[in-house]
């Protein structure tokens, strides 16, 4: 299966894939909720700021590679979005959470994807998630691969290839490695986040159902 995804394409398919297993009862997800979640400043490398436009456009082709499209059965008049990694890969737990790391933060080193993943699926140590990304390395074609390791870092990083080969001179530069305490904060910023988009879909329903019940005295 020759696939090659734009940065658009990679972040919508990540966004997906994360809500999916993150906020299961709010998934599949509509326009609005899944341009948010593209554009969440904490959990994203790097933090895009994407209109609905450049989403739809991105769902369009994701929904011809058999990727992602709308959600079948949903009872909504608001169409959702669901990814269809699964039906397309058959991916296990740890394969998805890792692949899905990959898309939404870049290259990862083994650790990274470790910690990163513990809301998706619980690693139990670095040799599961070696397994993990080497299960992705033997696929065919690879949807993994290990980039050189940089001049003075002790882990190799691994990168996804659903947008073709890497181009390991543009990642030369290393990155600024963040501290485990802006690590921390950025996931309980993300639960957050998601507590309160959590209650506002709770208010957006009661506002329907009392806007039902009013209409039946009028």
């Amino acid at each position: 299966m020759d696939i090659k995804l734009t940065d658009v394409e990679v972040r919508v398919l990540g966004a997906l894939v994360e809500k999916d297993i993150t906020t299961p009862d709010y998934y599949p997800l509509s326009l609005n909720a899944l341009v948010n979640a593209c554009n969440q400043k904490n959990n994203r490398d790097p933090v895009m700021n994407l209109d609905e436009g450049a989403v739809r456009d991105a769902l369009n082709r994701l929904h011809d590679d058999a990727l992602a499209g709308p959600a079948s059965g949903a009872d909504s008049r608001v169409t959702k979005y669901e990814h269809r990694l699964q039906e397309t890969f058959n991916f296990t737990r740890g394969e998805t959470a890792a692949l899905c790391v990959l898309l939404l933060r870049g290259p990862q080193t083994p650790g990274e994807l470790r910690s990163r993943t513990e809301r998706m699926h619980h690693f139990e140590d670095l040799d599961a998630v070696q397994f993990s990304l080497q299960k992705l390395m033997q696929r065919e074609p690879p949807l993994v691969a290990v980039l050189p390791r940089q001049p003075g870092t002790k882990e190799a990083r691994y990168a996804h290839l659903l947008s073709g080969e890497v181009d390991v001179a543009e990642l030369a530069t290393p990155r600024a490695a963040s501290s485990p305490s802006s690590s921390g904060d950025d996931e309980r910023i993300s639960r957050l986040e998601e507590e309160v988009a959590s209650l506002q879909r709770e208010v957006g329903d009661l506002k329907q159902q009392l806007e039902g019940f009013r209409k039946q005295f009028e």
